[in-house]
């Protein structure tokens, strides 16, 4: 699938005009409305992709893109917003117990903040393995409530073909992360061109979200016949 996922968004009508405004937007996130627009634009890829459409989405209908966004946005934040609160209440805890002072309530400080760092580690990739699919949800139903359904998200995540496509996805964005890190060795154009590469990388790698969805969530339903001469109820 990876393949696939690479030349997703080169191979559809108006690639370099999606690339253009997609490397822009992602050029001014820090702007937040432009970050908004672009995971928009992911969600339209994650709902065309479960349902089998090939075709990239175009930049279009931009308030309805943007609020979209925003909502995904606010999804992603508060799978994000955990792990970062178990690491400040660990910091702020063992902080207030080395500043008491005392050789023993230092050591327990500082066991304090290695469990802490260790808590935020494993509940950071936790996240990361969620999140995708709080967002494939979301971009199915159009719902926030949808990026938190408990059941829906308990049985996604147990399942092999998820982890399979999460894995290929994750693959995807390291590759990503490590060109983007080679071209931002030049000065200014390497950030503006890394800027691109995370764009197009982010397509790819939900485009594999997407598909992956869409064969848990969409798989027909098998059918059984029933054997011959068995009583009909």
């Amino acid at each position: 699938m990876i393949s696939e996922s690479v030349g997703y968004l080169k191979d559809s009508e108006d690639a370099a005009k999606k690339v253009v405004i997609g490397g822009i937007l992602s050029l001014f996130a820090f702007l937040i409305v432009p970050l908004f627009a672009v995971a928009g634009y992911l969600v339209r890829v994650l709902d065309r992709t479960a349902s089998g459409n090939d075709e990239a989405p175009v930049f279009d209908d931009w308030g309805e893109l943007i609020v979209e966004g925003a909502k995904a946005s606010a999804i992603a934040f508060v799978y994000a917003l955990v792990p970062m609160a178990v690491l400040i209440a660990f910091a702020v805890g063992g902080g207030l117990l080395g500043s008491i002072g005392g050789d023993v309530l230092g050591a327990i400080a500082g066991i304090g903040v290695f469990v802490g760092m260790l808590l935020w580690l494993g509940l950071s990739l936790a996240a990361a393995y969620a999140a995708p699919a709080a967002l494939a949800n979301f971009a199915e139903k159009r719902t926030l409530a949808a990026g938190f359904e408990v059941e829906t998200m308990r049985r996604v995540l147990v399942d092999r073909t998820y982890a399979t496509g999460w894995l290929m996805a994750f693959v995807v964005i390291v590759v990503g992360g490590f060109v983007s890190s080679l071209l931002n060795v030049i000065p200014v154009l390497g950030f503006i061109a890394s800027a691109f590469v995370g764009f197009y990388v982010a397509v790819t790698a939900y485009y594999i979200i997407g598909h992956t969805w869409g064969e848990i969530e969409h798989a027909p339903v098998r059918e059984y016949p029933e054997p011959a001469g068995q009583a009909q109820i």
